[in-house]
């Protein structure tokens, strides 16, 4: 059973954060339940491949020195979470947003990302 801390950290780290396909795979399908619901500012995607989609997609648009860190205070209930992060060059990010998930079997079922104006 992973903690709602643990889930947000693989997120943001493992996932998003992850230039690896098969390292990047094998946490959506641990931390991730079969029909996770994932909506940003562009739009929603649903599922493991949806996901991995959305996560490869974005990895392949940006410079390798772009990384993912957190930016901020976490926030942490038992089934819902929340965390701050910022995505970039070491010290200039290029955007910022926050992470909101809900949590299901001690799997993320919805991930909500919200930018910065």
């Amino acid at each position: 059973m992973h903690t709602v801390i643990d889930l947000l950290a693989a997120n943001l780290h493992d996932v998003f954060g992850s230039r690896d396909p098969a390292s990047r795979r094998a946490t959506i399908a641990r931390i991730y339940t079969e029909d996770v619901l994932f909506t940003d500012p562009e739009d929603v995607s649903t599922g493991w491949d949806g996901l991995e989609d959305k996560a490869r997609t974005l990895l392949e648009k940006v410079p390798a020195d772009f990384e993912f860190t957190e930016d901020g205070r976490l926030y942490a209930g038992p089934q819902d979470g929340a965390l701050a992060w910022a995505f970039g060059p070491a010290g200039e990010p290029a955007a910022r947003g926050i992470d909101i998930i809900t949590v299901r079997d001690g799997r993320i079922a919805t991930l909500l990302t919200i930018l910065t104006a």
